[in-house]
């Protein structure tokens, strides 16, 4: 009950949620499940890629992996800038190199196909048949279980990842796919059944166009600004300039100590000032 809904939850109401639980178990302490191996690794992915790793961003990617063992479609769902992407995709990979590492079914390489439903018709979709040949088209859809169904035999994990907006015009042919069933149906009568290895995931932004019907087929993990923040941009933002130094700063009658980041390609010095986390702009000088 916890780990399926605590993810979807807005942060103002985990208080409210916990409560209710401790209500109605009041003798039964629910311990978290202990993912050592694979936290270690997703702060290895994200330092690799000279990302920061916030507890509360990285809590949010094994809350992915949670949902994902018990669905086989997933929406993460949260505005621009919250780190989605990042987020599919330092899973994607910390997974990958656990695979050589621990002999663990959980643990497989991961593929991920990417698509933006929105930039292609439906018939490019899902597939069509020509009126005046009466010949089958394949979709992109069908096309990518297929490869999946028919190629690969192994026990490789594939995600196809919708990133776009969700709605009615697209969203409601994957109800068949997205239920207990896990049945591709098209519209030339052909059935293709989803492997175990296969998740249909999505990365939105909301859901305000969304049926009950899709959204209750799916796992949820909502991402909030408040995971992230905002200092892990700014710190990686500075990653692409120089090592910085101390310097001391006047900015009107004050001198205070900054971070100095130069770069040659430009032509100012960024200084990150370490109390305030205010950046003050100083011109090279010319030599």
């Amino acid at each position: 009950m916890r780990d399926s809904n605590v993810p979807k939850f807005l942060h103002q109401d985990l208080d409210l949620f916990n409560g209710i639980i401790k209500d109605l178990f009041p003798t039964v302490h629910i311990p978290n499940i202990p993912y050592g191996h694979l936290e270690v690794q997703i702060r290895e992915v994200l330092k690799k890629q000279k990302l920061r790793d916030p507890p509360d961003y990285v809590k949010k990617v094994i809350q992915v992996f949670e949902t994902l063992l018990v669905r086989h479609g997933i929406m993460v769902v949260g505005e621009t800038g919250t780190g989605k992407t990042t987020c599919t995709n330092c899973l994607a990979k910390a997974l990958t190199e656990l695979e050589g590492q621990i002999d663990d079914p959980m643990y497989r390489k991961v593929t991920i196909q990417k698509l933006n439903p929105k930039a292609i018709s439906m018939k490019e979709l899902y597939g069509h048949t020509n009126v005046d040949t009466n010949e089958w088209f394949t979709g992109l859809i069908p096309h990518l279980v297929s490869e999946v169904v028919l190629k690969d035999k192994s026990e490789n994990k594939y995600w196809i990842l919708f990133d776009g907006p969700v709605d009615a015009l697209w969203i409601e042919n994957m109800n068949t796919v997205l239920d207990d069933s896990k049945m591709l149906c098209l519209a030339n009568g052909e059935r293709i059944k989803l492997p175990s290895t296969l998740t249909m995931m999505f990365e939105v932004q909301d859901l305000r166009v969304a049926s009950p019907a899709t959204v209750s087929r799916c796992g949820m993990v909502y991402l909030e600004p408040m995971h992230l923040g905002w200092e892990p941009i700014i710190d990686t933002w500075a990653t692409q300039f120089d090592e910085p130094k101390e310097e001391e700063v006047k900015e009107g009658d004050q001198a205070k100590t900054c971070l100095l980041y130069t770069s040659d390609a430009a032509d100012d010095m960024q200084c990150v000032d370490l109390g305030g986390r205010r950046i003050i702009k100083k011109k090279k000088k010319k030599k």
